[in-house]
């Protein structure tokens, strides 16, 4: 049976709350970013019922977006009318966790730990996942840990990566500018591949937004294939 990625990524990327609210799903994101912020559809839904979701998005002092995925065109159709504009279409890819570990990470490149030390709070603070992005990664409740990566002795990335059921997803993936285009990202996905193994994870998956074709073209040069997408629609 296919993994449900919409539960994968609230159970590794998880909002404060939820609310139902007729046939939407809400979620309070306390300045966690779209994923945790945005309502999505559980049934169809009227103009009426948009109204609510929208009022009460307000009411939590956040801007009103709703999560598209397959199946939700309806909707999508509803919300463009209104005059909400997509944001951010995303891909999701997944492999077998053993199609990354058959190669040795070399020593002391890559650190597991959690909590996250300072340094790598800083680092992800200087890519714009700042405390309340990271206070996201506290609320996961499966396994889950931070990656460290070092770099002509150096500190050059991090990483978080979290299960639900038996599925690992990397987050928050961030190479400092003076590291990139060292294969620092390859070995961080096959250091959250064993990561995930050894926790007893079967598949190892990760979210880019379409539009960044650098991380697209690594997932795809690593074998890990385009499993699901979603896109935002908001308005401003």
């Amino acid at each position: 049976m296919s993994p449900n990625w919409a539960d994968i990524v609230d159970g590794t990327w998880p909002a404060a709350r939820y609310q139902a609210l007729g046939p939407f799903q809400l979620r309070e994101g306390q300045g966690g970013g779209s994923r945790v912020s945005a309502a999505n559809a559980l049934a169809p839904a009227t103009e009426a019922d948009i109204d609510a979701a929208e009022a009460a998005m307000l009411a939590m002092g956040q801007k009103r977006i709703f999560c598209l995925r397959p199946g939700d065109e309806a909707l999508d159709v509803q919300l463009a009318r209104r005059g909400y504009s997509i944001l951010d279409p995303v891909n999701i890819y997944a492999c077998p966790v053993a199609r990354l570990t058959d190669q040795p990470i070399p020593s002391i490149m890559v650190f597991a730990v959690w909590e996250p030390l300072e340094i790598i709070r800083e680092i992800w603070s200087s890519a714009g996942v700042g405390p309340k992005r990271q206070a996201v990664m506290a609320r996961a409740k499966g396994p889950k840990t931070s990656l460290l990566l070092r770099h002509n002795d150096k500190p050059s990335g991090v990483a978080f990566v979290a299960m639900h059921g038996n599925v690992a997803m990397v987050h928050a993936l961030e190479i400092l500018p003076d590291h990139r285009r060292q294969g620092l990202g390859n070995w961080t996905m096959r250091a959250a591949a064993i990561w995930a193994r050894d926790h007893g994870a079967q598949s190892l998956s990760v979210i880019c937004t379409k539009a960044n074709k650098g991380a697209n073209g690594l997932y795809r040069t690593l074998g890990m294939e385009l499993a699901g997408e979603y896109h935002y629609r908001h308005l401003e």
